[in-house]
């Protein structure tokens, strides 16, 4: 089984091949290196999580080594090897980021477990870099998809606000991508690296919500054991994302109003004042405008939510993206599926471009046609949409 890739540096070759072949014997996949150049060439070319490096070398010393490795490839963790007397040098390159040091001589057993700890952290820390740039992918503009001339001027508009501190209210019909433009927001912005909160107004009881959003202490009603953090203070400093804003109850409404007047608010059950720093994206699919008129939404939370309006065009309004969307979604379902699928045809995308908001559309069994696949038939079922 392997463990994990770990580089020995030792000028001293009995040293050297000993700790390699113990490494070797405890499953991680061991490199070594005589200096510092050659340590180099092998960071460079493998993906090392963890090097035990001697302090003293021909071409250099590791403390200035673990200085240079931990400011180009901070996810490596570096053990020193010293001799006995030199521990003062081990712990200066435990100051330039070194996750220990241990002393030549020592039996190995004190070794060993150094690399098994250094080796968890090396993973974690490369599993945040990947969860990080995996974030960075799914909060940036790149992953709305479309080319036609409204969806290009609503993406520039949006990245306009998004470099702003103003509130955005996203108007559009189920299936348009509000919450994706309210992610490319966040990531576009200032708050990119504090968190992103979804909440979907309409997806709980009013007491519910209350709960959720403004969080609160302990014994506020039956089954508040403890005090809680709502949504507002968990996003303290990045942004809020209220879905379906306007289903959010009446009274609620007026606590979000004061949130937005004056950046505080009171838990339920509590008796003082929270005060923190969120942007709210707002969304709905609902004439909000008119639900003002009637009386259903307060007009004053209204005119704090509309700072800053986007409409999302719906997909029938730019169906150049027609074709677009569904080469993306293709590639993703063959993945997901693990069949290779050649394409579309040119007929195929005709009939989804020109399908029909009533609910006219291509039937299955031509579809099927359409499609090049190698491995079992598949079928394709159509749902309306945002056509």
């Amino acid at each position: 089984m392997h463990y994990g890739n770990v580089l020995v540096v030792e000028d001293d070759t009995k040293i050297r091949v000993l700790l390699k072949r113990i490494l070797s014997l405890e499953g991680y996949t061991a490199y070594e290196a005589a200096d510092l150049k050659a340590a180099a060439q092998v960071v460079k070319s493998e993906e090392i999580d963890v090097i035990v490096c001697d302090v003293k070398l021909p071409d250099g010393n590791g403390i200035e080594f673990t200085k240079r490795i931990k400011v180009t490839t901070s996810n490596i963790e570096i053990i020193m090897l010293t001799a006995f007397g030199n521990i003062p040098d081990s712990v200066q390159a435990m100051r330039n980021g070194a996750f220990d040091y241990v002393t030549k001589g020592d039996d190995n057993e004190k070794l060993i477990p150094l690399v098994h700890n250094a080796m968890d952290k090396a993973r974690l820390q490369r599993r945040v870099r990947q969860l990080e740039e995996q974030a960075m992918r799914d909060f940036n503009f790149e992953s709305i998809i479309g080319k036609s001339p409204i969806i290009i001027e609503t993406i520039s508009t949006a990245k306009k606000v998004a470099l702003t501190d103003a509130t955005v209210l996203l108007l559009g019909e189920t299936g348009t991508g509000k919450e994706l433009f309210s992610r490319a927001i966040h990531g576009a912005s200032p708050r990119a690296v504090y968190p992103f909160i979804a909440l979907n107004c309409s997806a709980f009881t009013k007491s519910l919500l209350e709960s959720e959003l403004f969080g609160h202490k302990s014994g506020a009603f039956t089954g508040a054991v403890k005090d809680k953090k709502g949504l507002l203070e968990i996003a303290n400093g990045g942004t809020l994302f209220l879905d379906e804003i306007g289903e959010l109850h009446f009274d609620l409404q007026a606590k979000l109003l004061r949130v937005l007047e004056t950046g505080e608010f009171f838990k339920v059950g509590d008796t003082k004042a929270t005060k923190i720093n969120v942007r709210i994206i707002a969304a709905t699919n609902r004439d909000i405008e008119n639900d003002v008129k009637t009386g259903v939404f307060r007009t004053d939370l209204f005119y704090r939510l509309n700072t800053f309006t986007i409409d999302l065009p719906p997909l029938r309004n730019r169906r150049q993206d027609i074709p677009v969307l569904a080469e993306y979604f293709l590639h993703i379902f063959s993945l997901k599926t693990n069949q290779m699928i050649e394409g579309m045809s040119k007929s195929f995308l005709e009939h989804l471009k020109n399908a029909r908001v009533e609910g006219k559309y291509p039937r299955a069994e031509k579809c099927d046609r359409e499609i090049g696949y190698h491995g079992k038939r598949s079928s394709i079922n159509y749902r309306k949409s945002a056509l």
